[in-house]
Order: C-alpha cells, then sequence, then structure tokens
C-alpha cells in the first residue's frame, strides 16, 4: 500500500536540503559542478502521470559548471515512499520526463531548435525491502536485442536512493542534518535507536548556519513523523527540537515504554494461550490412556480428529 507523507516533501522544498541529499547521498561528479546557490524550486504540478496513482514529485532548476561556462540543469526529485518496490518505475520516469520536455517547450523556456536541458532524475524510496527494480527502461527490453536494433531502444536511467540500503554507520559518517533524518526513518522500527537518532539530527541543527530555519523545517517533519508511529504522542506544543529537547525525549521515552508494555502484554497473551493447550491435551492424552473413543475426546477437548490421532502416535512411542 502507498504511503505519501507530505511533511517528507516538504523537506526537499527547501534548498538547503536538497543540497544535502546531492552532496551526502548522489555521485560527487553531480555535486561538483553544481552551483547550489542557484537552487530554484519549479513547479511541478503540470506532470500528467501515465498510471492513476499520483507520485509526490519536486523539479529543482540549478546552474552547473560545465565544459567551462555556466548552463541550466533540472534536478526532477521523485519522492518514492512505496512499502513495495515499484516494477514500473523506469516507465513512469520516462513519461514524466517526457512531459517535463513538453513543458518547457509550450512555455517557451526552450525551444526544439536551442535544445533541451539536462536533467538528473532521482527516485528517493524509504521502503522496507531493499529496491529491485531496474534502473534503466532499456533493461526492461526483452529479450535483448540484436546489435543493431540497440541503439533504436529507449533508454533513460534514474539515480536510487534507497535509505534503507544505508547502514547506521555510513548514515553516521555524512555528517548532516538529512543523514539523521534518514536515521530516524531507519530507528522507526528500533524505538530503542530513535532517541539517538533524534540527539544526531539536533546537534546538526545547533551547528548549521541557518540552524533556525532548519529547526522549524525538521521540527514540523519530525512531529508529523513520531505521530504516524503513535497516535498517543502528544506534540502539539513542541515548536522547536533545539529549544524543547527534554519535551521530546520525555514523548520518546513514553513511545518506547508503551512499545515495551504492547510487547510484554503479547508475549502473556501467547503464553497463555500456549498454557492453555497443553492444559487441554494433557486431558486428551489421559482419555486417551483411559481407553476413550475421539468422538468423545473431541466433545471434551474441542480437539481436531487429526490432533488427537498425533497424541495417540506420540502415546504408541
Amino acid at each position: 500500500m502507498a504511503h505519501h507523507d507530505t511533511g517528507y516533501k516538504e523537506l526537499f522544498s527547501y534548498p538547503e536540503l536538497v543540497q544535502q541529499l546531492i552532496e551526502g547521498f548522489a555521485p560527487t561528479e553531480i555535486a561538483d559542478i553544481i552551483d547550489f546557490t542557484t537552487l530554484k524550486l519549479s513547479n511541478g504540478n503540470y506532470i500528467t502521470p501515465l498510471f492513476e496513482e499520483k507520485l509526490e514529485d519536486l523539479v529543482w532548476s540549478v546552474k552547473i559548471n560545465w565544459q567551462g561556462k555556466q548552463q541550466e540543469a533540472y534536478l526532477y526529485l521523485l519522492l518514492e515512499f512505496q512499502s513495495s518496490v515499484d516494477h514500473s518505475m523506469p516507465i513512469r520516469l520516462m513519461h514524466y520526463v517526457a512531459c517535463f520536455y513538453d513543458h518547457l517547450l509550450k512555455n517557451k523556456t526552450t525551444t526544439p531548435r536551442k535544445g533541451l536541458p539536462p536533467v538528473f532524475p532521482i527516485v528517493l524510496y524509504n521502503g522496507v525491502q531493499r529496491w529491485s527494480a531496474a534502473t534503466n527502461i532499456y533493461d526492461m527490453v526483452t529479450p535483448e536485442p540484436p546489435v543493431f536494433l540497440q541503439p533504436y531502444q529507449p533508454h533513460l536511467r534514474y539515480y536510487l536512493i534507497d535509505e534503507g540500503a544505508y547502514s547506521d554507520t555510513e548514515l553516521v559518517e555524512k555528517q548532516s542534518s538529512l543523514s539523521a533524518v534518514f536515521s530516524i526513518e531507519k530507528a522507526s522500527n528500533r524505538l530503542d535507536n530513535l532517541q539517538q537518532a533524534v540527539d544526531r539530527v539536533v546537534m546538526h541543527i545547533k551547528n548549521d548556519p541557518n540552524k533556525k530555519r532548519l529547526d522549524r523545517i525538521i521540527t514540523r517533519w519530525l512531529k508529523r513523523h513520531l505521530q504516524r508511529l503513535d497516535a498517543s504522542v502528544n506534540l502539539q506544543q513542541l515548536n522547536s527540537l533545539v529549544e524543547e529537547q527534554d519535551m521530546l525525549s520525555e514523548n520518546l521515552q513514553r513511545m518506547i515504554d508503551n512499545e515495551r508494555m504492547h510487547g510484554e502484554q503479547i508475549g502473556m497473551q501467547k503464553g497463555e494461550i500456549k498454557g492453555e493447550k497443553r492444559g487441554v491435551e494433557k486431558t486428551a492424552r489421559n482419555l486417551i490412556t483411559m481407553g476413550m473413543p475421539d468422538e468423545h475426546i473431541i466433545q471434551a477437548t474441542g480437539l481436531t480428529r487429526e490432533e488427537i490421532q498425533v497424541l495417540r502416535q506420540e502415546s504408541t512411542h
């Protein structure tokens, strides 16, 4: 089932976090040619999806220093929040990029004679399973065409950032508030590690030149994220991770305690069920020893005929 997080999309509506994404998770060759001071958010609503489900997309324009001069390029940032891998993603991306180029032509941002600007399509994926879909639409063409046909096949590759593929150590080494956000995402399944990840994001915010702005952005995202994990958590009064860290720590501890209590209750329930079943089986064994027929044992214990036959076989060994 798809999971769309508007709060997560909001994070990448700010240039500093897009810069952290490119510098920390994209190839260094890309980061080295980008002038991040020229990042400008474009409107992505013009994109007409080929599929019924609308994905969360963002388009940034940026100047790149290439071949001795500055040129304009577009970062097509596609935020993908499905819990399962989408094997149609190469087709989606080809459709989206084509619609994007069509938009540039219709708005006279460029012309066919001037040519089309380069794009860097990114799929940011935060699902539990590791991404296994093709990253180039050409790889979906099967069987592989003969050499003379290969140049005529579609070619479009996207760059995949699979959050879950990074180890905790790798995320820590990246030393950015965004890498700490990814750590929080990973820690969502291990609440004991959540406090540590939150402490790290607060540390990076404190050391950032734009800490007030970054604090406000990430605080909004974290409130949504934590309330989605535990609807009972009360974060209405939380407006700053930096200034109200103690309040957040108390709520995190409450979430951890609730999770432990829930786990203990499930364990007790499972233990009670196992205990009841052992008691029923003991009664059935006694009735078998007394020579009672299966019909009477079924009525007395509620066991199935197959379960009683297993117990009869065990009693003969």
